[in-house]
């Protein structure tokens, strides 16, 4: 049979969230650095994500990771991590199943009880540490660069909503926190509430991005918050400080897992208020109750902000071992969108980030 492409790709999630793995495929792709390559798949070879994410052969809820050769000598393995509207610099839920499917298929030697290897990112060198044992990755644990808060309580005012108070933090992206009750919604009904929490995040975010300027001290080429996370009070159980929050990442959508990039900046947040301290550990819940442990490393400085260096852990799994082709008659090579699961992208939000990242070079 003829094929115009045909990827190898291992199936994975972390703590629910689809993270998929190609590794094979797809040639190395120009670029002096990890994030060059990544600027280079999204304006000249994105048929690659298109095709992956977009129906038939993907759907909403789920990214893909590319392995490629890395550009810094002292990694393991290069990574670029793309998204349904997007590329990102870094992800934790897809730098865990990148690390579980690179152990467990024997891409990079498995020790055990710890494997420490490094990635090269498109943020830069990201060192992990696996947890190993008889040949499973248990566990996958990375230390994110300095997240901070850019501002506490802010009021926005939302069309039809009226008056809601944010939290905005920077954790690899920046975030907008809303605490779920101030909106009269909860957790806990996810499956009857979560497309309306959808949409209502999306909403809140496109007000944040027009009355607060979120712009990062030492690349202002960053700015402007790009997911709105719903959260309920830090409470503990059974000694253990926990939160439960639900992310809306784009196009509409909750991440399944916790998230990783915004378990970083909700740590500042609680470190901000006193509620989490240097060295104390806590864990953050997702929509399905699936865990992220979290704690801070230390505190640091990001231009004029008060910030801290987070570390999170978490756990992902193997599902499938497939090959995705494209026949040359489909008449979709770059897959399809139905209005019924895929909402609108925000006007401009993803046009201001490509273009936030290419003025960041």
């Amino acid at each position: 049979m003829h094929f115009s492409r045909k990827l190898d790709i291992i199936g994975v999630h972390a703590e629910g969230e689809v993270g998929d793995v190609i590794v094979g495929g797809v040639l190395d792709v120009p670029g002096a650095t990890m994030y060059d390559k990544m600027i280079y798949m999204w304006e000249k070879n994105d048929s690659i994500r298109n095709l992956l994410l977009n129906e038939p052969r993907g759907r909403v809820s789920m990214c893909t990771n590319l392995i490629l050769p890395p550009c810094n000598p002292k990694a393991d393995a290069g990574l670029l991590i793309m998204e349904s509207e997007e590329y990102v610099p870094m992800s934790g839920s897809n730098t865990i199943c990148t690390v579980t499917a690179l152990l467990e298929t024997g891409m990079v030697k498995m020790v055990e009880p710890v494997t420490e290897l490094a990635l090269d990112t498109a943020a830069g060198l990201v060192t992990v540490k696996a947890e190993c044992a008889d040949g499973k990755c248990k566990s996958v644990e990375f230390e994110n660069a300095p997240s901070f808060v850019l501002d506490l309580d802010i009021p926005i005012n939302v069309s039809n909503l009226g008056t809601v108070t944010v939290d905005v933090a920077y954790g690899g992206m920046m975030f907008a926190f809303v605490d779920v009750a101030s909106v009269g919604h909860n957790l806990e009904d996810h499956y009857e509430n979560g497309a309306e929490l959808v949409k209502l995040g999306e909403k809140i975010k496109v007000a944040v991005r027009e009355q607060f300027t979120a712009v990062h001290p030492e690349n202002p080429a960053i700015r402007g918050v790009t997911n709105v996370v719903f959260t309920t009070p830090l409470v503990e159980e059974e000694g253990v400080k926990v939160t439960k929050n639900a992310t809306v990442v784009m196009p509409g959508r909750f991440d399944r897992s916790p998230c990783g990039t915004g378990t970083c900046a909700r740590m500042a947040v609680l470190h901000a208020r006193g509620l989490l301290e240097v060295g104390e550990s806590w864990v953050n819940k997702s929509p399905i109750n699936t865990e992220f442990i979290g704690w801070v490393v230390r505190t640091a400085k990001v231009g004029e902000y008060e910030a801290i260096v987070p570390t999170v852990k978490g756990r992902g799994w193997i599902t499938s071992f497939k090959q995705v082709v494209l026949d040359p008659e489909d008449p979709f090579p770059e897959g399809f969108r139905v209005g019924d699961a895929w909402l609108p992208a925000n006007p401009g939000v993803k046009e201001g980030v490509l273009k936030a990242y290419k003025g960041s070079r």
